[in-house]
C-alpha cells in the first residue's frame, strides 16, 4: 500500500511538472447543470473539475480532478458529418478520419482510437472492450481502451460513452494513469455520463 502511495506521488510530481496550469481554467462546481462543448449537451458534476482553458477540438472540451496528464475527461458536442475529433496535426500527409452522418454506434471506437493514433502520435492503442449503452436517452455504444503516449513509460487506459443522434456524434471520455488516477476518478467520470442531457433530434 505504501509502495503504491509512493508510485503514486512519484508519477503524479514527474508527471505534472511538464504540465503548468492554465490561467484560462475553470472550476466547475457539482449539482449545477452546464452545457459543455459549445453545444447543446448538458451535463451535471457530482464533485468540483477543473475545465480546462484549451480545447481538443472545435466542439470539445476537457476537465480534470489533478491536472491534465493525471486525468482527463472529454467531451465532442454535436460533430457533424465531415468533423474530425481533434484538430488537424497533418492534414496533408495524416489526415484524421472524419464523422460520418451514417455512423453506426460500432464505428464509434474505430474512428477514436485513429484520431488518437495520429493527435496523440500513438502507435500503442488498443480497444479492449465494447458494449452497447444510453448515452443521454440515446442508443450508443461503452468502449474501453488503454494506450501509451509517445516518448512516455505510463500505462493509461479510458472509458468512453457515445452516441450518433441526427446523424450528429455525442461522445464523452475518460482517461487516467493505470496506476491509482483511473480508479481514483472513474467512479465520478461515470456519474457526469450518466448524467448527460442530449437535444432532441
Amino acid at each position: 500500500m505504501i509502495r503504491s502511495l509512493l508510485i503514486s506521488a512519484t508519477l503524479a510530481a514527474t508527471l505534472a511538472v511538464a504540465t503548468p496550469a492554465l490561467a484560462a481554467n475553470r472550476l466547475i462546481v457539482p449539482n449545477v447543470s452546464v452545457a459543455v462543448a459549445k453545444s447543446a449537451m448538458m451535463v451535471t458534476a457530482d464533485r468540483e473539475w477543473n475545465k480546462l482553458g484549451a480545447r481538443p477540438g472545435p466542439l470539445a472540451e476537457s476537465w480534470t480532478l489533478d491536472g491534465d496528464v493525471l486525468n482527463r475527461l472529454s467531451f465532442y458536442g454535436g460533430l457533424i458529418n465531415g468533423a474530425t475529433l481533434f484538430r488537424e496535426v497533418d492534414r496533408k500527409n495524416r489526415p484524421l478520419p472524419k464523422v460520418r452522418a451514417d455512423m453506426l454506434p460500432t464505428d464509434i471506437p474505430a474512428l477514436f482510437e485513429q484520431s488518437y493514433r495520429i493527435a496523440e502520435n500513438s502507435g500503442l492503442f488498443s480497444v479492449d472492450s465494447i458494449e452497447p449503452a444510453s448515452i443521454g436517452g440515446a442508443s450508443g455504444v461503452r468502449f474501453t481502451y488503454s494506450f501509451s503516449k509517445q516518448g512516455e513509460d505510463v500505462a493509461r487506459k479510458g472509458e468512453a460513452v457515445a452516441a450518433m443522434v441526427g446523424g450528429k456524434l455525442w461522445l464523452i471520455s475518460f482517461e487516467a494513469p493505470t496506476l491509482h488516477y483511473f480508479d481514483a476518478g472513474i467512479t465520478s467520470a461515470r456519474a457526469i455520463m450518466a448524467s448527460v442531457r442530449l437535444p432532441a433530434k
